[in-house]
């Protein structure tokens, strides 16, 4: 299968990564798995910018809308499910596109994760307490503290995953992150990583422009609807949890607003620093689709 390639295409929120992958795809007549930890929710439309119909009509399209928010479903499993998918999908394609801003969906596929030991029920339950008395703030600093290089890489709003990483960082003296397989997983199939950027201020303004569009499409009404829900793993996130906290009149509108773009401006900033670790990662514009297949080829 040496001569099968997975092209993995990732950047940071508004950069391109969509419009990029269903070009690539159609000209190499392949398919595209999604590595986005949201858009596998198909109660989450709006604020996790999928790929619209018009899109998925252009290229067969995997883990959009797989999954319900109820669902107990993580980083592993993911791995798991998108690897065995492309394996069965080389049989019948030399290229695939792996494509998402989730860089711990794209590590779990081409690295995999070790299995990470139980931690004591007790250490979740005052973790939680100290949540629900505190707020996320103290969970940050918390993290900020006992896993400073962790806590830079992570998604600073989702009190799950700060929990999570506090629970066996402090369970087993040890970062979470270290229990992510040491020795990677050696695959049958060449790997093209290919990572999109735009200079700061081009994506900072994509960023504040599809905020409006989204906004505009009815996010916060999308939220509204949600909101039953905040609780769930998958909301715990920038986009909803904005307007979480508007709908519980912790802020207006207005602020409500600033918060989104300003969070989303930060995810992005995030998003960057995880791929950036990757020396394999090759960056180009998302703009420049004849180089990046020529890099392909």
């Amino acid at each position: 299968m040496k001569e099968h390639k997975l092209i993995v295409i990732v950047g940071p929120t508004a950069v391109g990564k969509t419009a990029v992958a269903i070009e690539v795809a159609e000209r190499l007549k392949t398919e595209i798995i999604s590595a986005d930890s949201r858009q596998i929710y198909k109660e989450l439309t709006i604020g996790t910018a999928k790929p619209d119909e018009a899109e998925l009509q252009r290229v067969p399209h995997h883990f959009i809308n797989s999954h319900s928010i109820q669902e107990d479903y993580d980083a592993a499993s993911y791995g798991r499910e998108a690897l065995a998918l492309i394996h069965q999908l080389f049989k019948t394609h030399t290229h695939l596109v792996l494509c998402g801003g989730s860089g711990l969906y794209v590590k779990a596929v081409l690295e995999g994760f070790d299995d990470i030991p139980d931690v004591p029920d007790e250490i979740r339950e005052q973790l939680t307490e100290n949540f629900e008395r505190h707020g996320i703030a103290w969970l940050q600093e918390q993290m900020r503290q006992l896993d400073p290089e962790h806590f830079a890489t992570l998604d600073q709003q989702n009190p799950h995953r700060l929990m999570r990483a506090l629970e066996v960082k402090i369970g087993t003296g040890q970062s979470i992150a270290s229990f992510r397989r040491q020795a990677k997983l050696e695959h049958p199939f060449q790997v093209i990583k290919i990572g999109l950027e735009l200079p700061r201020e081009v994506l900072y303004k994509r960023i504040d422009d599809r905020m409006d569009q989204m906004i505009a499409a009815g996010l916060f009404e999308e939220a509204q609807q949600l909101y039953p829900y905040r609780n769930h793993n998958a909301l715990q996130t920038v986009g909803y949890q904005e307007i979480f906290n508007y709908i519980d009149n912790q802020y207006d509108r207005e602020e409500a607003i600033r918060l989104l773009k300003r969070n989303s401006r930060r995810y992005a900033k995030r998003q960057l620093t995880w791929f950036k670790r990757d020396e394999e990662t090759v960056w180009m514009n998302p703009q420049d689709i004849q180089a990046i297949l020529n890099l392909i080829n």
